[in-house]
């Protein structure tokens, strides 16, 4: 090597180089090689000491920091012992004698290597590492970098990463609790000290008339006088070193407490210190100082104060997120939360100068937001624990609250804080549910707040009184939002608007439920009012040349009517969302309530089909249009909500007085009829269609057939030259009519029923709506012409997607529906198979057909009967060749990939029917996919098809095992014989063959599904106890596993590995502990004899779960940590 000063020059130049923008890539790559080169060489850390010492140039120091680290954290082992303490001692001492004036990010790093020697070698042969950083943070001059090495070690030895073996990790965790004490002890005389000298000097403002906190709504919760003195002092100003050296001590305790358990040895008067810290965020005096001295320095500092806020509310969240809390430790959290109120207090102070929203718009956002997730950790993890406290008084805490909330500055902050009282909310609800002798009681407490609550948030969302916000919300782009996912747990896209009415609903109706009638009475008047604007309207409807104007024209007026409409829109929304609190037990108790609501909403729908509101010509109709169709349409729905109810109601009174209910359906079904038309605007037109789905499904009134309102629609739905309804609308009408013809009228003995009836009906329904299609059948055979094939496909595609939907909706309902549904479509179903191979190679009417036959074998398998039933899985099975698989999955993409995943899902059904109707398919559904399916997909890395065609070999196995193993009733009685006789050996090895492979291959999914099936199996079916799987496979799998998680490739899977591992592993323990551990550690590439006999012994013997669990993740750990360690030796060094 040349010498030291001509390498540091070197080495200047040649960074320079790689920084500079004109450098090439390919320059960069040989400078990179070249660096990695001399990092490699056994004592370049010579050099780079040198280099430290003697260069200013950032990019060289970050160099040589960078050989260090990598020599301590990957070659350590091999580094002579003389070396190393030659680095233990030099590094330190060049911290000492630079850290002044070396930039922040290279003392950091700086700080971190010397910490990972620590790691590596504190206390054995580095005994004064931790006494180091306790003198250094104990030195006045060198306090902020013993604070920073403090922390690093904080973040490096407690949650250490995986290179260093299990037991090193233990035993610096337990070094490192020893200490706690003691540094906990620091950092409180730190904090303390730096308040206490800057409080004698802050000079004292005279109280003003306004800040007189003595009647303080929560003076009751500060005990003792002194606290409440001491919080009250004014909060001292403090000069930028000082602020720093508490910044640092406040993250210090921030990352500690993320990992020490809750102990005594957190002082109350460190949780004091804490306290007034958390002052600093929310002192508005201190941002305004700033801005009134005017210059940038004093801002930066006002901001900087605002951090100390924002830190020690940190501390008091990582305190706040434990859910296990030590007897001893619940006084403390009792005082935690009154400090904490106390700032609430605080900051939701109204005084003359100011309004809560204003102050809250001068703090921090981030303090803002901490304290959110303080209030919200509160609620959900100790409210409980304190509530029964008496001297902690709930209610003023929810009127804090109440306030904090309705005064955020911002639509985000408000959503959370909504959040926490849906989680209080969920939490009265239960307690109520848990306790019902005192219910009256809980609910009395709280009565007052909840009825605040919901009258603050019906109001927030209408814009008569909150305008300026609401206007700001977005109602046009969807985002996916993740809060927003709906109950089938897939994602739903909504707009910021309906976001913020979605929330709003759900607190309205989690109090609804809580308050049922002062919830009702607060909300109906207010609906009530924006309906009496909004059914008025007809007075301004005047005649004109080109139909019927609003007579509206005013801006003022235009624009107080579209505030009135959204609101209507909104109300109509909330009263159908609490549609559900009025029915089952309570659905006498709230009769009258229900009725006035129902009647209400008939009247509206039926006034706007009439008037036609939806076709006016308006003064302004790029707003008032679309105002007026949304409220129509929401009327539609909000009565589709009460179709429980109507169905309820129904049951109630059909023997005895039914007028009023006759009455309310044909009203609402006249409110419908002149909506279903392609005139229509769409969404009207489906708010309409689902009404009528849930009024022929849901209440299924006996009358519905004879109303000539239904009579109209079905005329209109089967007259051919009428036009076309759009897709939807057409699918949902139709599936309507047939369920009007189909489902089992309520009530009524199946002797008056009139199946015969409407069996000839539901026929000629059918016969019309398929006409078309049953006439392609003919011509299917011949060649097409591209303009007649595409209408031949649009054809399929409209009566198909009306089939399936009609066929899915009484799927679950009886054997009569079903009966007659499928008379009806028999002969298009002949027609669909009989179409099908001439349009094998056209994938995308493939996958509509199959959807179709998918949905018929779910739904109406048993009324086609086997012998259909066989020619159609036949058919399917002599389409579906090799190349046929080949092409749809190689070549037609994800249409392709979409038929064969419905033709498996086909055979799904198939395999698990019970009794011997379809076992004679199980051999070919087997080689289909074994032979087929499987050699297309097993090399690709693409999931398609491979999830369905695994559930499908799950299938066949969970639901025919004794076509594998067959049990004699005889062998079970003489429990001699254990074994079962095996049969298709070959194809049950292939099966399981190929489960193991799909272990080897990237997709997490499918190795989480095809885990669980083997799980599953082996709960139901003993599977890893069968005499084949225990001899030849067991192990195999287990090894599998087990090199799985030392790869780290599905590291999100861990525990649902360790538990499968155990289950094959507990078959036969003595296997795996005298053959299988043994044979699996000696495979171990990449660690030495000494290293896998340690491996070995350190894997107790356990044969329950956790402890052998935790053995299998110490194994893989330790395994990982000797590679790691052996690839860093230098060639050629002996291992004793």
């Amino acid at each position: 090597m040349a010498s030291e000063e001509a390498s540091l020059r070197a080495l200047e130049s040649l960074m320079t180089e790689f920084f500079h923008n004109c450098t090439t890539n390919e320059r960069k790559r040989e400078i990179e090689e070249l660096l990695n080169n001399f990092a490699q060489q056994i004592g370049a850390w010579r050099f780079c000491l040198y280099f430290l010492s003697s260069t200013r140039n950032d990019y060289v120091m970050m160099y040589s920091l960078t050989v260090f680290e990598n020599l301590i954290n990957k070659m350590w082992l091999g580094v002579p012992s003389q070396d190393k303490m030659e680095i233990r001692s030099c590094l330190p001492k060049l911290l000492l004698a630079h850290h002044k004036t070396l930039p922040y990010f290279i003392r950091n790093k700086l700080c971190k290597v010397i910490v990972d020697i620590g790691r590596q070698d504190w206390p054995m042969f580095y005994h004064d590492f931790f006494t180091n950083i306790l003198q250094l943070i104990q030195s006045p001059v060198t306090t902020p970098l013993g604070l920073i090495m403090l922390k690093t070690t904080s973040e490096e030895l407690a949650c250490p990463r995986e290179d260093l073996s299990v037991a090193r990790k233990e035993e610096l965790r337990k070094l490192l609790l020893d200490q706690v004490q003691t540094v906990l002890g620091l950092l409180t005389g730190i904090l303390e000290s730096i308040w206490d000298k800057h409080s004698v000097t802050a000079a004292t403002p005279p109280p003003s008339p306004t800040s007189g906190e003595s009647g303080d709504l929560l003076s009751s919760l500060l005990q003792s006088p002194s606290a409440a003195k001491l919080l009250n002092q004014p909060i001292p100003i403090l000069d930028t070193e000082s602020e720093y050296i508490c910044s640092l001590a406040l993250e210090c305790l921030a990352h500690l407490f993320s990992w020490i358990p809750l102990s005594t040895s957190i002082t109350p008067s460190l949780l004091t210190t804490i306290f007034h810290f958390a002052r600093f965020g929310c002192d508005t005096r201190v941002r305004k100082m700033s801005s009134v001295n005017g210059s940038s320095q004093n801002s930066v500092l006002g901001q900087e104060r605002g951090r100390l806020g924002v830190l020690a509310m940190s501390c008091i969240n990582e305190l706040m997120s434990k859910n296990c809390v030590p007897m001893e430790f619940e006084e403390y959290l009792l005082r935690m939360f009154q400090q904490t109120f106390y700032l609430l207090q605080k900051i939701t102070k109204e005084n003359n100068a100011h309004t809560v929203k204003s102050r809250l718009e001068e703090l921090d956002e981030s303090y803002i937001e901490k304290f959110t997730d303080f209030l919200r950790l509160f609620v959900s993890v100790h409210l409980r624990r304190i509530e029964s406290y008496s001297q902690f008084p709930v209610v003023e805490f929810l009127a804090l609250l109440f306030k904090y909330t309705f005064h955020q500055p911002t639509h985000e902050g408000y959503f959370s804080c909504l959040d926490i009282w849906t989680l209080f909310l969920d939490y009265l609800t239960s307690k109520i549910k848990s306790r019902l002798a005192d219910k009256e009681a809980v609910l009395n407490r709280y009565e007052d707040a909840l009825v605040l609550l919901l009258t603050e948030v019906l109001n927030r969302i209408q814009f008569r009184y909150n305008q300026a916000q609401l206007e700001e919300l977005d109602d046009e782009t969807l985002d996916d939002d993740v809060r927003s996912r709906v109950e089938q747990g897939q994602l739903q896209q909504q707009t910021e608007w309906q976001r913020y009415l979605r929330q709003s609903l759900e607190v309205v109706a989690k109090v609804m439920e809580l308050l049922p009638t002062h919830a009702f009475s607060t909300l109906f008047p207010v609906l009530q009012d924006n309906l009496e604007v909004y059914l008025g309207l007809q007075q301004f409807v005047v005649t004109s040349g080109t139909g019927h104007r609003l007579n509206i024209t005013a801006e003022n007026d235009c624009r107080r009517l579209h505030c009135s409409l959204r609101d209507l829109s909104s109300l109509l929304q909330a009263v159908g969302r609490l549609a559900e609190y009025f029915i089952g037990d309570v659905f006498a108790a709230r009769f009258n309530d229900a009725l006035t609501v129902v009647e209400r909403l008939v009247k509206v729908t039926l006034y706007g089909s009439q008037i036609k509101l939806y076709n006016i010509e308006t003064a302004v109709p790029s707003v008032l249009k679309p105002d007026l169709i949304d409220v129509h349409a929401q009327s539609l729905a909000a009565l589709q909500a009460y179709s429980h109810w109507l169905a309820q109601f129904y049951s109630e009174v059909h023997r005895q007085n039914p007028e009023q209910f006759i009455s309310l359906v044909s009203t609402a079904l006249e409110a419908i009829t002149p909506l279903i038309s392609s005139k229509v605007q769409e969404k009207l037109l489906l708010s309409a269609c689902h009404l009528l789905v849930s009024l022929a499904t849901t209440v299924r009134p006996v009358f519905l057939i004879s109303i000539p309102a239904v009579q109209k629609v079905f005329n209109r739905i089967t007259d051919t030259s009428a036009q076309r309804l759009p897709d939807k609308a057409q699918v949902l009408v139709c599936r309507a009519l047939s369920n009007v013809l189909l489902l089992p009228w309520p009530n009524l003995p199946e002797s008056e029923q009139q199946w015969a009836v409407r069996s000839t009906n539901h026929a000629s329904l059918i016969s019309a709506l398929t006409r078309e299609y049953r006439q392609l059948k003919s011509n299917a055979i011949l060649p097409q012409r591209k303009v007649q094939l595409e209408d031949t496909k649009l054809i399929i595609h409209q009566t198909l997607s009306v089939l399936e939907d009609i066929v899915e909706s009484i799927s679950g309902e009886s054997t009569k529906s079903r009966q007659i549904c499928y008379q009806s479509l028999q002969e298009s179903v002949q027609v669909s198979l009989a179409l099908f191979p001439a349009f094998i190679h056209q994938s995308d009417v493939t996958d509509e057909m199959l959807s179709f036959f998918l949905t018929l074998f779910q739904g109406l398998r048993v009324q086609m009967g086997v012998p259909f039933t066989e020619q159609i899985i036949q058919t399917f099975l002599n389409m579906f060749t090799r190349e046929q698989l080949a092409e749809s999955i190689l070549h037609e993409g994800s249409t392709g990939c979409r038929v064969v995943e419905k033709f498996l899902k086909i055979l799904q059904v198939v395999v698990q029917e019970p009794g011997q109707v379809f076992k004679p398919f199980l051999p070919s559904v087997i080689s289909l996919c074994m032979e087929q399916v499987y050699p297309i997909i097993a090399e690709r890395s693409s999931p398609d098809v491979k999830a369905e065609l695994f559930e499908l070999l799950f299938r066949i196995l969970h639901h025919n095992w004794r076509y594998f193993f067959k049990s004699s009733v005889l062998a079970s009685v003489q429990r001699g014989i254990v074994e079962e006789q095996m049969e298709n050996e070959a194809q049950f090895s292939a099966i399981m063959q190929a489960f193991g492979q799909s272990f080897l291959q990237p997709d997490i999914h499918l190795f989480k599904q095809n885990l669980f099936y083997l799980e599953t199996l082996n709960t139901k079916q003993k599977l890893y106890h069968k005499k084949i799987f225990r001899t030849t496979m067991l192990f195999q799998f287990v090894n599998v596993l087990l090199q799985v998680l030392v790869h780290k490739s599905h590291d999100l899977l861990q525990e649902e590995i360790g538990i499968a591992t155990y289950n094959m592993a507990s078959v036969d323990f003595d296997g795996f502990y005298s053959a299988f551990l043994p044979e699996f550690l000696a495979s171990c590439d990449g660690v030495d004899s000494n290293q896998k006999n340690v491996l070995g012994r350190n894997f107790k013997m356990d044969r329950d779960l956790p402890s052998f669990t935790q053995n299998v993740h110490r194994l893989v750990n330790d395994l990982r940590y000797y590679r790691l360690c052996n690839d860093s030796l230098p060639p050629g060094t002996v291992k004793l």
